[in-house]
């Protein structure tokens, strides 16, 4: 029963949490510049818009590139709340990540072209820092499995400070915020109008946005790992992290991938080596 109803928090409550967390997402945003904003809500609403739209597609390829994009999306998710593997679930979600690329050169846009590039070289810069940050959890914790994480007695965040601000880097990445939204953006300033999911539309839109929603999850259960001893300061460290990404998004503008690959690669690999010898010296 325990691995049932969590196996229900990751396929259902996950995606739900996600939408509404991008509807707190927009309000937050619209206070920053100075507007009212949409309802919390409104994420959802348009996602359900969008499912009840007709399904046009420029080929079949495109189809299944979006769902299995979802289905990778919500299986690590679901795998992750299940206290499965660590090392398991970034190959799932890479797969997953490598499809919507896929999908995306699929098209015949050069907006879809671009933004699939792009895409690619945005998984290429935070894929191998992903695998170092778990290198150092494991050797915090001594395994790669969540739930012997979660069996730690002490927070992660002590010995892996600068693992969690390389994860931070990852998680601008994944949410496409500001300066690192170079595929495709929610806001108005993407030249590429919506870069990898400009050939998406309706149901099929849909599906890569509640795949969104169970990556954003994902990755902020991946940052509560970091302090598992105490639910209030993990809801605090979370808050915090999130609202962080969204001032980021808001002051910083819209750099190009050589900068995000030199700086991410430059000073991710640096402090995740530091604090791999940090640990390793004891």
């Amino acid at each position: 029963m325990k691995y049932v109803i969590l196996a229900f928090i990751g396929l259902v409550v996950a995606p739900l949490a996600g939408g509404l967390l991008a509807g707190i997402d927009r309000r937050i945003t619209a206070r920053l510049q100075s507007r009212q904003g949409p309802p919390i809500r409104q994420a959802l609403y348009d996602v359900l818009k969008l499912f009840g739209k007709e399904g046009l597609a420029l080929n079949k390829w495109q189809i299944i590139c979006a769902w299995v994009y979802l289905i990778a999306a919500a299986l690590a998710c679901t795998l992750f709340f299940l206290q499965s593997d660590l090392l398991l679930i970034f190959f799932v979600q890479a797969v997953g990540a490598v499809f919507l690329v896929m999908g995306a050169m699929a098209g015949r846009s050069p907006y879809s072209q671009v933004g699939a590039q792009r895409e690619l070289i945005q998984v290429l810069t935070y894929e191998p820092l992903l695998v170092l940050v778990f290198v150092c959890m494991y050797l915090a914790a001594g395994s790669f499995n969540i739930s012997d994480i979660l069996a730690v007695e002490s927070p992660l965040l002590a010995q892996l400070p600068l693992a969690y601000i390389v994860l931070t880097y990852i998680l601008t990445i994944k949410l496409r915020k500001s300066p690192f939204d170079f595929s495709t953006s929610h806001h108005g300033h993407q030249e590429l109008v919506k870069g990898v999911l400009t050939e998406y539309s309706g149901p099929y839109l849909a599906l890569t946005e509640v795949a969104h929603w169970y990556e954003t999850v994902l990755l902020l259960g991946v940052c509560a790992l970091f302090w598992t001893t105490n639910w209030l300061w993990m809801a605090v460290l979370l808050m915090a992290t999130y609202f962080l990404e969204l001032v980021i998004d808001n002051t910083m503008a819209r750099m190009t991938w050589r900068w995000m690959l030199k700086y991410v690669w430059g000073i991710g690999l640096a402090m995740s080596v530091v604090n791999l010898i940090w640990l390793y010296a004891g």
